[in-house]
């Protein structure tokens, strides 16, 4: 099998090869040394993630760069002993940096990566008999072992990105820039492009599409770490309201206070405190004075969240505007009365509009003219 894929390699391949390991170092010093944002100059993507994709890049130059010094190099005399040293190293530094950067990429807690070592424990017994005895006979059950792993770790990530949701809903009411089922797709391609590669699949137009796939993911994985927001606690808190906020968030409560409906009447509603952009709960914790898990019960038992309380307020006040423009015949754009009413850009208005009222913005404002 390895004789046949040298045979395969010409130059314009390797042009095309090497383009895309300096693709993945650029991006990989981008990283590690632009402090600022260059692709979305608004966003503060996460510091933690940004490293660990810079990691994952500078293992993917290092992936190509081994690979080529086997292509033209025998570097340890045997052919054979070349490619499954290369193999070897691909699946302890490549496959395990691009499931870090999966779990990074979920902000609702720092879970452990740890377990990625111990699961890299039997990746080494597998290389440790498979290259000393030279048996081929190990090989497929080390492709079968990375497709257990990797069916495996998409059902654990779609379980997490479920917490997750859960999650940003309960704590935020605009999900711009938070959401990563879009990348969580891709990162899935990711997996199944690893498969296809243990699979051992050999030809021009294979190869070729590695190094495609390889191009297309370094750009999507770059984009998506610059315009995840991270969701570090930096909004500064509202002034005179530190004292409020002093009840322990830790406290798991069967009982609620009587009034917080009230106080969020008198403190959100009437301060029209929702319309700040990017909210969260801890900022309505701290205007009423109470703790997080209070607040959450209260919301569970209203049957909503607090991304659905807080959006629902918002276009509550969106359609007041309307209906006083068309009353005093003013000029307006749907989109400034969206901005107006807390919504930090039209696509998440529309969304939470519909969510909320069964229909689009458009259709409501045509039925509400006749």
């Amino acid at each position: 099998m390895y004789e046949e894929q040298l045979v395969y390699i010409d130059s314009s391949y390797m042009m095309f090869y090497g383009g895309a390991a300096v693709l993945a170092l650029v991006a990989c010093i981008y990283l590690l040394f632009r402090r600022s944002n260059a692709i979305v100059p608004g966003i503060t993507p996460p510091l933690r993630l940004r490293r660990w994709t810079a990691a994952f890049f500078a293992v993917m130059f290092l992936s190509h760069l081994w690979w080529w010094l086997i292509i033209h190099y025998a570097l340890i005399g045997d052919l054979w002993l070349n490619f499954m040293v290369a193999a070897s190293l691909d699946c302890l530094m490549v496959v395990p940096t691009l499931i870090a950067v999966m779990v990074v990429m979920l902000q609702d807690r720092r879970r452990p990566l740890w377990p990625i070592a111990v699961i890299q424990v039997s990746v080494v017994a597998f290389f440790a008999v498979c290259i000393p005895q030279r048996s081929n006979t190990i090989v497929p059950l080390i492709q079968y072992y990375f497709l257990f792993l990797g069916v495996g770790f998409i059902i654990y990530m779609v379980l997490a990105l479920r917490q997750y949701r859960l999650w940003l809903c309960d704590n935020y009411a605009d999900l711009e820039h938070k959401e990563i089922r879009y990348s969580l797709m891709a990162l899935v391609v990711g997996l199944l492009f690893n498969v296809f590669y243990l699979s051992g699949t050999t030809g021009m137009v294979a190869q070729y599409a590695v190094q495609a796939f390889d191009y297309m993911f370094v750009i999507l994985l770059l984009w998506r770490v610059e315009t995840l927001q991270t969701l570090d606690d930096t909004l500064t808190p509202m002034p005179g309201l530190e004292a409020e906020a002093a009840v322990s968030t830790m406290v798991s409560p069967t009982t609620l206070p009587p009034d917080i409906d009230l106080l969020l009447e008198g403190r959100v509603e009437a301060t029209q405190l929702y319309l700040r952009h990017d909210i969260k709960i801890g900022d309505l914790c701290k205007a009423i004075g109470t703790n997080r898990s209070y607040l959450s019960l209260y919301f569970k038992r209203q049957n909503t969240t607090y991304n659905a309380y807080i959006n629902g307020l918002r276009i509550q006040h969106f359609i007041r505007l309307y209906r006083e423009a068309v009353a005093a015949k003013r000029t307006f754009t749907v989109q400034q009365l969206a901005e107006e009413s807390g919504f930090r850009n039209y696509a998440t208005f529309g969304k939470a509009f519909k969510q909320q009222m069964g229909e689009t913005a458009t259709a409501w404002m045509r039925d509400a003219a006749e």
